[in-house]
């Protein structure tokens, strides 16, 4: 999945990572390492840190479509992770130390999630209905209610998700 864009892209990503990583070491007085940054990570998600390994995947498909976001908001929002978990060591992902870097260090508003259009990399989806609205599930979370294994409820109105007519034996929609 490497092409010329993917590395020039790869490369861009590098030079922000750094930057964002000297105003981290500026404001905590202390030096970061450079992450290891990846281009694996897969279906809807951006990008994603893994603490213990100092590793940054991102998402290559949304990245070839959205670089000027994710030089804005996901390499930041990602590195952020590694610098909470670096000076703070664990605490909630989202927590405030990690919006007090994003605001006070990187001056950015924090956002948990991004606003890309994710059709080129969503999987099928089901439809479910609670009391208040359709839901589309991933084929993962079908498979899992049809098994047994996991119900889930509306975070809005809190009622069990169920499938619309047809919906348990019918093809997911693309």
């Amino acid at each position: 999945m490497l092409n010329t864009i993917n590395i020039t892209g790869l490369i861009q990503i590098e030079v922000v990572a750094s930057h964002y990583l000297a105003l981290a070491a500026r404001h905590f007085r202390r030096e970061f390492n450079h992450p290891k940054i990846t281009l694996d990570q897969r279906g809807k998600c951006a990008g994603t840190a893994r603490l213990r390994d100092w590793h940054i995947r991102l998402n290559p498909v949304l990245l070839q479509d959205n670089q000027a976001e994710f030089e804005r908001e996901v390499i930041p929002h990602e590195i952020a992770h590694l610098v909470v978990h670096a000076v703070w060591g664990r605490v909630k992902p989202h927590g405030a130390e990690w919006q007090k870097v994003m605001q006070d260090v990187f001056n950015i508003t924090p956002r948990t999630t991004h606003k890309m259009d994710v059709t080129k990399v969503q999987g099928a989806v089901y439809a479910y209905r609670c009391d208040c609205q359709q839901h589309e599930l991933s084929v993962r979370r079908h498979r899992a209610i049809l098994r047994g294994d996991r119900q889930y409820c509306c975070r809005r109105c809190g009622s069990k998700l169920q499938p619309l007519a047809g919906a348990a034996d019918s093809s997911p929609r693309l």
